[in-house]
């Protein structure tokens, strides 16, 4: 696959190494609306840096990764699907359900293998979990906690521009809680409450929030997301069932424990996503490659970016009407 790279800030980084180290992949050209951060990367490489037009002209180019700003990824997913290329974007397809909507009908239109970025059903932890469930190791699931928590807050003006801590952060958490619950959705109830940065709340946003999810048949999930761990980046899940309990926990860098006199101690999680889903990110490329050339669809797809959207878009209202919302109210 020739794979050009759209989008060459912090992601497009790890995505720009993700695709060198991988030999099924050629990152063909980068592209950004600035262009020195594009030309930087694109040298690092020894690939072209070109405009965002240029490589949806370019027949040689096979796939579109998209890494840019969330306000032009509808619209390069879009013009991707239309020159007949395979994408991989990363989440979400717009901040939006209309606008994703409109995406998700040129896809119908213009069929072509596309990937969204749900890195975390990629993580091995998380794919042995689902892997157990699906087994039935714990016999009928009935309840599914998820804990994710960033290890600082993000600026505020990011915050302003990012539609929001249910459909910036906990979307991921979203996603994960459909994929291993794997059953409809109907019911979402949600607090949030501002305890960490002023400026978060000024923002209109919320930095600490807990949603419970229930399913139609009624198992029940938890999530809770906090800005700010001071230990690192917090992610565990606990899926609990009539037959037992499975639990994947945080991962440190050696995974060393310390036993003595003064007690136990451990390592620290790993600071940020950046650390904790190095093999997630990896595996995720793997997926699209394969996915294109087997013409089957990818893990995460278009459909889950909408639909994960659409219990975010319900969390929120669930918190400004403190009320619980049924998923058919959310369009």
């Amino acid at each position: 696959m020739r794979l050009a790279l759209i989008g060459a800030g912090r992601i497009g980084k790890v995505h720009a190494r993700t695709i060198d180290l991988n030999p099924e992949v050629t990152l063909a050209a980068v592209a950004d609306v600035h262009a020195e951060a594009a030309e930087s990367l694109a040298r690092q490489y020894g690939v072209r840096a070109i405009s965002a037009d240029a490589i949806f002209e370019d027949d040689g180019i096979d796939a579109v990764l998209i890494a840019s700003s969330t306000p032009t990824h509808a619209d390069y997913l879009e013009r991707a699907a239309q020159s007949g290329k395979a994408v991989l974007c990363e989440k979400p397809i717009a901040l939006d359900l209309a606008r994703t909507r409109e995406a998700l009908k040129i896809l119908e239109e213009h069929p072509v293998t596309c990937a969204l970025g749900f890195n975390r059903r990629h993580d091995p932890q998380f794919a042995a979990l689902k892997q157990a469930v699906a087994d039935g190791r714990i016999g009928d699931m009935e309840s599914l906690i998820i804990i994710s928590r960033d290890p600082a807050p993000p600026p505020a003006e990011y915050v302003r521009a990012s539609g929001g801590l249910f459909r910036d952060m906990m979307i991921h958490d979203f996603d994960m809680a459909r994929w291993l619950l794997d059953e409809p959705i109907v019911q979402v109830q949600a607090q949030g409450s501002c305890l960490i940065n002023p400026a978060i709340g000024e923002a209109g946003d919320v930095d600490t929030a807990m949603v419970t999810l229930v399913t139609a048949s009624g198992r029940l999930c938890h999530i809770s997301n906090s800005r700010r761990a001071c230990y690192g980046y917090d992610q565990r899940i606990e899926a609990f069932g009539s037959a037992g309990m499975l639990q994947a926990s945080n991962e440190t860098e050696t995974r060393l424990r310390f036993t003595g006199e003064p007690g136990q101690v451990e390592e620290k999680p790993k600071w940020f996503f950046l650390e904790r889903y190095a093999q997630a990110y990896s595996a995720e490329i793997n997926d699209f490659v394969d996915a294109w050339q087997q013409g089957r669809a990818p893990l995460a797809g278009a459909q889950d970016g909408l639909e994960a959207l659409r219990l975010a878009d319900a969390a929120q209202l669930s918190l400004l009407e403190r009320r619980p919302v049924s998923l058919d109210e959310i369009g």
